[in-house]
């Protein structure tokens, strides 16, 4: 039973990491992508965004329990996994190194995230580019944000291989080499966006 358990659970775990969080995630960096377009562009796309209907039953129910879920999981699953690469260097196994380190990294950085915008907004400060132009004004933080986009972005790049396979979605070896590609590119591609958002802002 316990068995069992643990696997739904992890099942449940990746299914929400691509389904609502990474869908969250893509559509965050594309609103934040208007930053490169001028702080109007910007402001415009996430007063829009704050606008929707229904817009806290959405924030809680489809944003943040979901990642509350994965992020208390992947907690248990990076702290009780066993790393090998040093007796098996494969390509894989390093990649499940660093999806359990990107982790723990893209879990302080969302947390702070959230208590730099969210959280501030709660106590009437307005989240628009000045905002975010005054918090990457320190270098420190610029690079702070850097590295947490990069590590999000790969966190859910590589977690997206990691879904295909456990879902079933890629059974062959082929199948799976492949979708390393497709996810390589994926990665690449998010990246660009976010840091060129970040860099806009800065």
């Amino acid at each position: 039973m316990a068995g069992n358990r643990e696997f739904y659970y992890r099942r449940l775990h990746s299914l929400l990491g691509v389904i609502p969080v990474g869908v969250f995630l893509v559509q965050h960096l594309v609103v934040n992508h208007f930053a490169t377009r001028g702080p109007e562009a910007f402001n415009r796309a996430a007063a829009f965004m704050a606008n929707l209907p229904f817009r806290i039953f959405l924030e809680i129910f489809i944003i943040f329990l979901p990642l509350l879920f994965h992020a208390v999981y992947g907690i248990y699953i990076a702290f009780t996994a066993k790393f090998n690469t040093r007796q098996y260097g494969y390509f894989r196994n390093w990649m499940f190194m660093l999806q359990r380190i990107t982790g723990i990294i893209t879990l302080i950085f969302v947390v702070w995230h959230v208590y730099e915008t969210r959280v501030q907004a709660a106590f009437g400060a307005e989240v628009n580019y000045d905002m975010m132009a005054n918090i990457v004004d320190n270098p420190f933080m610029l690079w702070f944000y850097i590295i947490g986009i990069l590590s999000t972005v790969f966190h859910f790049a590589n977690g997206l291989w990691s879904f295909f396979v456990s879902w079933g979605l890629t059974v062959s070896p082929r199948s799976q080499q492949v979708f390393t590609y497709i996810t390589m590119i994926i990665f690449v591609a998010l990246s660009i966006v976010g840091i060129r958002a970040i860099l806009a802002f800065a």
